[in-house]
């Protein structure tokens, strides 16, 4: 069975904002081969939250703007998609256009793997492509990417790529809303022979600045490394460890964090070691105790950061709003959560997660305020 409740979340905008922030919404339901995965979200300079996640090999689309909100539709379908783990859809927008970029290849099974941009110019109406992001062949077959939009229109994405004997860290650049992708620039390449084999990586841009974070793997040690390029990924300068301890490891978490950025100012990354929740600004050594949990996520808005994360992978969804130190639960049964905040706005953040129920699973949100 697969149903939408859209709306539920369209009737709770008639009531007043608190009233709407204190209820969650269901975007989209499924079991079996109709569950949906892997939420994420991006915000639009109108206010506008554009939604995607997948179902099965097909990548849905929905948008929340005001009193109302389309219900999701099939975008298009990525053949053996990646999807699970914080492997799935990526979108961005930028100017009028909406991007979305997806894994897929048509042997599946980790044989083969591209990233995928489609690009719509008219609200997910219609969508073009795709537009092959990796410039080798199946190198992309891992599934893990991130992509984020600067402030001069550009999309950036970046990947664990394959092309080698071990896996290394490749972005590439759009100016055109993705319809075409810049030549891979090479990010990091672990002096180990490879990073973190399976945990997300993560990138924002503003201006000439474009930072990555992503989680390494140096001498046993599954440390989160931020890399920053000062040329609008002309050159990347030195990887710098994150934390004050390491992390000595044999294995992979799955777990890779994420960064946020007001302005031009205030820097915040959030990130997992062992069974802590950690974040930490620009100072080198520095971190900050957030609570136990695993996969965070953050997001910049007016008066500081969203973060989210969950206590274990299926467990309670926790949530500390800017200036606060009160940790707040907002569902169970939870898992990969997202929080997308203008730090152009008001204090508010819409959170997006993957929800455990009697009848399968949900993409569930809600708007906080």
């Amino acid at each position: 069975m697969i149903r939408s409740a859209l709306s539920f979340f369209a009737s709770i905008f008639i009531f007043a904002a608190t009233t709407f922030a204190t209820e969650p919404f269901t975007v989209f339901e499924g079991k079996d081969a109709s569950t949906p995965k892997q939420p994420q979200a991006c915000l639009s300079s109108d206010g506008a939250v554009h939604i995607t996640f997948g179902v099965g090999d097909q990548v849905f689309y929905c948008k929340v703007k005001d009193d109302k909100c389309s219900a999701p539709q099939p975008a298009f379908r990525v053949p053996n998609m990646s999807l699970g783990m914080r492997r799935g859809p990526r979108i961005a927008h930028s100017g009028a256009s909406i991007t979305i970029t997806a894994i897929g290849g048509t042997q599946g099974k980790g044989r083969d793997g591209d990233i995928l941009a489609y690009r719509s110019h008219d609200l997910g109406k219609n969508w073009l492509g795709p537009v092959k992001v990796n410039d080798v062949d199946g190198s992309g077959r891992e599934g893990l990417h991130a992509m984020t939009s600067g402030d001069d229109g550009a999309l950036w994405c970046v990947w664990l790529d394959l092309r080698e004997k071990g896996t290394v860290l490749y972005a590439s650049k759009s100016m055109d809303h993705g319809e075409t992708w810049s030549k891979n620039i090479l990010v990091y390449r672990s002096p180990d022979g490879s990073i973190c084999e399976c945990c997300h990586p993560s990138i924002i841009a503003s201006d000439n600045t474009v930072q990555v974070l992503f989680r390494n793997s140096l001498k046993g040690d599954r440390d989160m490394y931020l890399i920053t390029s000062l040329d609008q990924g002309k050159s990347f300068g030195e990887a710098r460890r994150l934390g004050r301890t390491n992390w000595h490891l044999n294995a992979c978490p799955m777990d890779g964090g994420m960064l946020a950025v007001i302005g031009r100012g205030e820097f915040n990354t959030v990130w997992r070691r062992d069974r802590t929740i950690l974040s930490s600004g620009t100072k080198p050594g520095a971190e900050t105790l957030l609570g136990t949990g695993e996969q965070p996520w953050t997001s910049a808005s007016a008066d500081g950061f969203f973060t989210v994360w969950t206590t274990k992978r299926d467990g309670d969804l926790q949530m500390l709003k800017p200036g606060s130190t009160q940790i707040e639960t907002l569902s169970e049964n939870s898992s990969y959560p997202v929080v997308v905040s203008s730090s152009d706005a008001n204090s508010s953040a819409y959170v997006l997660w993957e929800k455990r129920g009697p009848e399968g699973y949900s993409i569930v949100g809600q708007l906080i305020q």
